[in-house]
């Protein structure tokens, strides 16, 4: 059981226009930007994000269906903007991991108390 989708559109409305803002200074989080399957529309996101063993991995909290990741999967990479920084992302990859063990230990609370066991897993360019 991901986060409802309904969370999900209350957070693209309301709760993104703030994070959007912050994300990219703060530890943990980053700002996405990806590009629109069908409409080629540059879209910006704010995320979790966790460096783990070189690689970026982003926690599926709305599930592996939500717009930006699958806009990511079908492009075959983004960029992120993160503690100051643009990286590019390459090869994604969407894991299952009930264990959770590659998230920080409260992260790791909240993934398996609502059951995200997915994650997006990218590579550096």
């Amino acid at each position: 059981m991901v986060l409802p989708r309904s969370m999900a559109r209350f957070n693209r409305v309301a709760t993104n226009q703030v994070t959007r803002r912050a994300a990219k200074y703060l530890p943990g989080f980053a700002v996405v930007e990806h590009r629109g399957r069908r409409s080629g529309t540059v879209y910006r996101t704010p995320v979790n994000v966790f460096v783990v063993e070189g690689h970026y991995r982003f926690a599926l909290t709305y599930g592996a269906n939500s717009d930006w990741v699958r806009n990511v999967v079908a492009a075959g990479g983004c960029t992120i903007e993160t503690r100051r920084r643009t990286v590019a992302l390459t090869d994604p990859t969407i894991v299952e991991d009930s264990s959770h063990d590659w998230a920080p230990p409260g992260v790791r609370t909240v993934l398996g108390a609502i059951f995200a066991d997915r994650y997006l897993d990218c590579a550096q360019v």
